[in-house]
């Protein structure tokens, strides 16, 4: 007896928690990028990655790609494009391409930046959302 209503209650507290979250404004919605982490091996002096940086809202973004050093020190890599319009609900291949910088292994951050539109309204939001995945390079030979 006690089974089912342990099992009852764990069956309430589901439902409620997709009904919690379906309820979330908009606003709530989490910026994505994927990969969030990685290994990549190179025989060159630099490695290449290739991120998706992710829109969640129904209304185009402006996003950054950025990169940066475990340390968060900005990092001299080349991204293509480093600065985009995202429109809602999409996702954009970005390639990065990270100097070894005379290491055989080096650690970086991805961060994709969701940056306001400039506006005359007071109302509007400065706030620049950001997400950072984890790469780490090797260097093989």
């Amino acid at each position: 007896m006690k089974i089912k209503s342990f099992k009852f209650i764990g069956q309430i507290l589901t439902v409620g928690s997709i009904l919690a979250v379906s309820a979330l404004p908009e606003r709530a919605a989490a910026q994505a990028m994927s990969p969030m982490r990685g290994q990549v091996k190179s025989f060159t002096d630099f490695f290449v990655l290739r991120v998706y940086p992710a829109n969640p809202y129904s209304h185009r973004v402006r996003m950054e790609v950025k990169v940066y050093d475990q340390d968060f020190r900005p990092v001299r890599a080349r991204v293509t494009p480093s600065q985009f319009t995202l429109g809602g609900r999409l996702a954009r291949p970005v390639s990065v391409i990270v100097p070894f910088a005379g290491t055989k292994n080096r650690k970086v951050r991805v961060c994709t930046e969701a940056v306001p539109f400039p506006t005359q309204q007071k109302s509007a939001t400065t706030i620049r959302a950001q997400v950072c995945g984890k790469f780490l390079g090797v260097r093989v030979n």
